[in-house]
């Protein structure tokens, strides 16, 4: 008598969906077809109008939310991390295998001749630097590599300055580069401080030697190796440097208190006119300078882009005559910029000693969380300060 009653109402149920569906659009009668979709059950599923229903299938006694929270349940998806872990760097899902291998800190010159940038895309964090007071305040990147293993052509790569050796240290990164003026040499033998200077493969392109140094497959770990140096984080690491916010829950400048819009910024670097712009579709902020788009010839001509921008001020001190300089941030602080997500907060920053992480601060004095994914990081010099555009 059951199943006669029930067939019965199916039977009811699909003559008022023909009967219904007649002087109506296709898109109407479509609309309406859910009635003869397959319900899953614990057993057979309903396959046909002639099959029974079965005791798993949706009956009026039902109530309504118990088939939208199965409908959820149904819906959501797992994603399978076995084998990995979150990096420290970008927070994002790594292989496991690298998890204790320490980064690369890359010195990539910046000069238009440069151009393009082999390999920067893969950098987990840039800082942008200014090179030299001279030649119109020319900057070079310190590009942070965690994954260097995958490392085919890289840079190409130039000088350091002492700023950056002040900064790697706070990642327990080996700093790579090709030489530096004397004034680094104050750096060079403190035990915190591995570095690979010169020596790296040279592929002609045309342009000037000091244009052509390049990283390429095999060369980090050939070079940390002959130099006797840790692959791995040593005594001299500092620990993770980031904080970040859950997936789930991302920070959102939009509701902070003292946000404003944020979705082009213009760095005050006379020489290369750097800029960011935000791109929502992929929620990070594109990066270019010399007037066009930075891309990546050794990865699909991607665009350099960034998840978070920090903007960072401080003092600018020029060693002589050459230009050579340094920025003072050990034992100080500042104010600056966060950027996500197409808004900016007002923050501050403080470091100690070199192997100190600078920490970043927002107006409330809690430590800044950045979402997932890469970080650009932009020294600008105090007196260049009211120079630069955020809108």
């Amino acid at each position: 008598m059951k199943k006669r009653t029930l067939a019965l109402l199916l039977s009811v149920a699909l003559t008022c969906t023909v009967m219904t569906g007649c002087g109506k659009t296709n898109e109407t009668a479509e609309n309406q077809e859910p009635v003869m979709e397959m319900i899953e059950t614990d057993s057979e599923p309903i396959t046909g109008a002639d099959t029974d229903l079965t005791a798993g299938a949706k009956l009026p006694s039902q109530s309504s939310a118990d088939s939208e929270n199965a409908g959820t349940e149904a819906e959501i998806v797992e994603e399978n991390h076995d084998g990995m872990y979150r990096s420290e760097l970008t927070n994002e899902w790594i292989d496991e295998s690298i998890k204790d291998q320490r980064p690369v800190a890359v010195m990539v010159d910046n000069e238009v001749y440069a151009l393009d940038h082999y390999g920067l895309t893969q950098a987990d964090i840039v800082y942008e630097i200014m090179n030299s007071t001279a030649n119109d305040e020319v900057t070079r990147f310190m590009a942070l590599v965690k994954d260097w293993g995958n490392i085919t052509r890289f840079g190409s790569i130039r000088s350091v300055r002492p700023t950056h050796f002040m900064l790697a240290p706070e990642y327990n990164a080996v700093l790579i580069h090709d030489g530096g003026p004397f004034y680094i040499k104050e750096y060079t033998g403190l035990p915190w401080i591995n570095n690979l200077s010169g020596g790296f493969a040279r592929i002609e392109n045309g342009k000037p030697r000091e244009f052509t140094e390049y990283v390429t497959t095999g060369e980090i770990e050939s070079r940390l190796n002959a130099n006797g140096y840790d692959t791995r984080y040593n005594d001299y690491y500092p620990g993770p440097h980031w904080q970040f916010a859950d997936d789930t829950t991302p920070t959102d400048l939009s509701i902070a208190g003292d946000n404003a819009t944020c979705t082009k910024i213009e760095l005050p670097f006379p020489h290369n006119s750097s800029k960011l712009d935000y791109d929502a579709a992929s929620n990070t902020y594109l990066y270019s300078e010399y007037g066009r788009a930075h891309v990546d010839p050794q990865n699909d001509n991607k665009q350099l882009a960034f998840t978070n921008v920090i903007i960072q001020c401080a003092e600018c001190v020029q060693l002589d005559e050459n230009g050579y300089m340094k920025f003072n941030i050990t034992n100080r602080s500042g104010k600056g910029y966060y950027i996500t997500g197409g808004y900016s907060i007002p923050i501050t920053w403080e470091k100690g000693d070199d192997l100190d992480i600078t920490n970043y601060y927002d107006a409330s004095g809690n430590e800044i969380k950045l979402n997932t994914g890469k970080t650009y990081i932009g020294f600008v010099a105090t007196y260049r300060w009211e120079d630069l555009v955020l809108n």
